[in-house]
């Protein structure tokens, strides 16, 4: 232990529960990425190093589309999540009015084309959409809509009711745009079977590398999609620029390895978490919904979100205020704010369990959130 932590009384040992940040890196991944990494052709080169390239390529789609239930040619390579849904939104959108979820990410809530018809779909206290809502909306005359309601918040792990959701744009010939970035490799997922258009992924979320998602749409192949950026005319002109191999391989090693790991112990894990938490005080957010099976969402009245964050981090314990997409910042979160929580929103962490937890993990977390929750909350002179 560094002198630094030692003044500041840190712990050797730290509890990483922040997977809804990012996963730790899949040995599964790391692997395929170090094969990929010594592919020295650009895929989109002609002669035998190309080839051995554009091959694993197009293995890669094959195995993420086959997995997700799309065809080969609509599985569109990204950078990650936040490009995937942009891409979507601006390049299948045009022409129609956006119907967004309040509780989206801010990847999606800043995304909506400039000058577009913008309606903001509120949600129940359990944090899922209110259908009613949805459904008026859809109903009202104009342009088609263009929905964008993801499948797992990332902050609460709410599950909105996707089968309902899908009945009512398919009724209203409404697209929908599902951010599934939370979900994918801790569900199972079919997009042609459970009916949404067009669906976004992050492989730094299941246990690969940052750096690469992926685009999926409904239908047959290749469906039209106007691009962002051109470049080279790679990924059917849909997506320019030279695809990142090594971080593609990664992605698809993760999901595999995640698809193939139950959830069931992590909602045991999760479930004995919150049931300490809640004997200490805390209050769950969103715990009456269904969940994905990683994550919580606990309010300690009285003692703000930032202050929790560092009793926690100097006890060891790594996590979060909300959405890890704010430049650090620990703000009022706009997820519980929606969700009508008022002085609790800005009194939450969420932690969310990595696929590697341990145990130990649980037991450390319990006993320092057990402390923090027993000391006096800290006052702050100026």
């Amino acid at each position: 232990m560094s002198l630094w932590a030692q003044s500041r009384g840190e712990t050797s040992r730290r509890a990483y529960l922040d997977a809804n940040a990012t996963e730790p890196l899949r040995p599964q991944a790391r692997d395929a990425m170090l094969a990929a990494a010594d592919l020295t052709g650009n895929p989109s080169s002609v002669h035998s190093a190309g080839r051995m390239a554009r091959a694993v390529l197009e293995e890669a789609r094959d195995q993420v589309a086959r997995v997700l239930g799309v065809a080969p040619l609509n599985c569109i390579f990204t950078s990650g999540g936040t490009e995937a849904n942009v891409l979507a939104m601006h390049g299948l959108g045009q022409g129609r009015r956006f119907l967004v979820g309040q509780t989206e990410h801010d990847a999606v809530r800043k995304g909506v084309p400039a000058g577009a018809p913008l309606s903001w779909l509120p949600v129940e206290t359990s944090g899922q959409v209110r259908l009613d809502v949805l459904e008026s909306e859809l109903a009202q005359g104009g342009p088609p809509a263009f929905v964008c309601l993801m499948l797992a918040n990332n902050e609460t792990g709410v599950l909105h009711p996707m089968a309902e959701i899908v009945r009512l744009c398919q009724s209203h010939g409404a697209h929908l745009h599902v951010d599934a970035v939370q979900a994918a490799g801790r569900m199972a997922l079919c997009v042609e079977e459970m009916g949404m258009d067009s669906l976004a992924l992050s492989g730094h979320k299941m246990g690969g590398p940052k750096g690469a998602g992926a685009l999926l749409l409904r239908g047959p192949a290749p469906a039209r999609l106007e691009p962002l950026f051109e470049g080279g005319g790679q990924e059917q002109g849909r997506r320019g620029g030279t695809p990142p191999l090594p971080a593609l391989a990664g992605l698809v090693a993760a999901l595999q390895a995640s698809l193939a790991q139950p959830a069931q112990p992590l909602a045991a894990l999760r479930d004995r978490l919150e049931q300490a938490a809640c004997a200490a005080g805390a209050v769950v957010n969103g715990g009456a919904a269904p969940r994905l099976a990683n994550t919580t969402n606990l309010s300690l009245p009285g003692r703000k979100a930032q202050g929790q964050l560092m009793r926690l981090d100097l006890e060891g314990v790594c996590v979060s205020a909300g959405s890890a997409c704010s430049s650090g910042k620990v703000a009022v979160s706009h997820v519980l704010d929606a969700m009508g929580l008022g002085d609790l929103a800005g009194q939450s962490i969420r932690v969310s369990l990595p696929w590697n937890v341990t145990e130990e993990d649980i037991h450390q977390f319990i006993r320092a959130y057990e402390g923090m929750a027993q000391s006096a909350a800290p006052t702050f002179a100026g």
